[in-house]
């Protein structure tokens, strides 16, 4: 494993962390935003597997995950509004 490997895993790994608090509070990024971050952390990821660095590409890929999960917690938000609104009372 080269030291450029452990760079970009670490900075992967420091984005999901930052993500986080968005995945367990009720206030989440607009869809759109979720789905073109995941997009681009996915082709992320896969360059990365492309470039023999399967640590890098699997830290891309845990990013590409969580944004997915957002985008899933936003399109749901907006498809059942009353019912995140009773859980919030």
């Amino acid at each position: 494993m080269h030291w450029q490997e452990t760079v970009l895993a670490v900075g992967q790994i420091v984005f999901i962390v930052a993500l986080l608090p968005s995945l367990f509070s009720r206030d989440k990024p607009e869809i759109w935003t979720s789905i073109i971050t995941g997009t681009v952390a996915l082709s992320i990821a896969i360059t990365y597997a492309t470039m023999n660095l399967p640590l890098a590409a699997i830290s891309a890929l845990f990013n590409f995950i969580f944004w997915s999960i957002l985008a899933v917690q936003k399109y749901r938000q907006k498809k059942y509004p009353k019912a995140v609104k009773r859980r919030a009372s």
